[in-house]
């Protein structure tokens, strides 16, 4: 459960106390066949809407299977991550490949901004010269998308608050849905009274949706790659919890950081003057960190504070 590493120092000033989260085994929740499900519709999606956007002469219905498409490619990369962040931990990559999923993310909502200008720029362009747009079949075609994104983000909904990889991947197929349900709306706009003009400008209106959602997965994402701190988890609640630990004068040195898009870690220098506190008290604090801050993995390194200041304690040292 804790393992206890000493220095060579005598006094054993310097305890390192690692907790492992009380011993069990916190693999990511297993979202395979949901994933493989989402791909397979959105991949068929994706061909129905180029060959009918084409036929139809419609920029928003083709701006939809482009979206989809680079969403299909997303829900892969988000798959493949998915995977190999349950594979076990190698000597070499000593924590697995969990940190796959950040880089998942990430890529996600750089590919979901760069889709969503392409049709931007095109919708653009399509002003000036918009082209006779089927409506009714550009209806019927982006409410199949609808139903299609919607049926696919339900599958992926249980893990989106938990894990960020599956989150994003669930903000691209809700995007989806939304895009869809802007072309139905451009499609009975242009039934109605004929105004081609509409297609471009709701692809637009839509992106800007679209970019607007996608900002906070970007953000986060990009965060964690740089050992952020997660967005979910306050430090200073962490540092005054550690501080009011019993026997525990002070504490420094505190880093916390994503292992995964599921998992947190932490390390901490504690300055104990009466010595380790002990396994017990070690699994304790663990299973707090796990409970109260979804910290799993937390390791300690306790100090007697008798050698002197820990080169460490600044603020400002890393």
């Amino acid at each position: 459960m804790a393992h206890h590493h000493h220095d060579h120092d005598d006094h054993d000033d310097h305890d390192h106390s690692h907790a492992h989260g009380l011993g069990h085994s916190h693999a990511p929740a297993d979202f395979g066949s949901a994933f493989a499900i989402a791909t397979a519709l959105n991949f068929g999606l994706v061909v129905v809407q180029v060959i009918y956007g084409l036929s139809a002469h419609s920029i928003a219905l083709l701006a939809d299977a482009g979206h989809n498409f680079g969403d299909a490619l997303a829900l892969v990369l988000a798959w493949g991550a998915h995977v190999l962040a349950r594979q076990q931990p190698t000597e070499r990559f000593t924590y697995g490949l969990r940190s796959a999923s950040i880089l998942s993310a990430l890529i996600n909502a750089v590919m979901m901004l760069v889709t969503t200008g392409a049709i931007a720029w095109e919708a653009i362009r399509r002003f000036a010269d918009p082209g006779e747009v089927a409506g009714l079949t550009v209806m019927v075609v982006a409410a199949l998308g609808i139903a299609v994104n919607g049926v696919s983000a339900w599958f992926l909904m249980a893990g989106r608050k938990g894990d960020l990889n599956v989150r994003g991947a669930f903000l691209h197929l809700v995007a989806d849905a939304a895009v869809s349900a802007g072309v139905v709306l451009a499609g009975a706009v242009i039934l109605v009274f004929g105004w081609n003009w509409i297609d471009p400008l709701v692809s637009l209106l839509v992106s800007a949706v679209i970019v607007w959602s996608s900002w906070g997965l970007l953000r986060e994402s990009l965060q964690l790659t740089m050992n952020a701190v997660p967005a979910a988890i306050e430090p200073s609640d962490v540092c005054g919890y550690l501080e009011t630990l019993p026997g525990v004068v002070s504490i420094h040195d505190l880093h916390i950081w994503a292992m995964s898009t599921t998992e947190n870690a932490l390390t901490c220098h504690l300055v104990m003057p009466q010595g380790h506190p002990g396994d017990a008290f070690i699994a304790r604090v663990s299973h707090d960190l796990e409970h109260r801050f979804k910290i799993r993995h937390p390791t300690f390194q306790i100090e007697l504070a008798d050698a002197g200041p820990c080169p460490l304690a600044p603020a400002h040292v890393v």
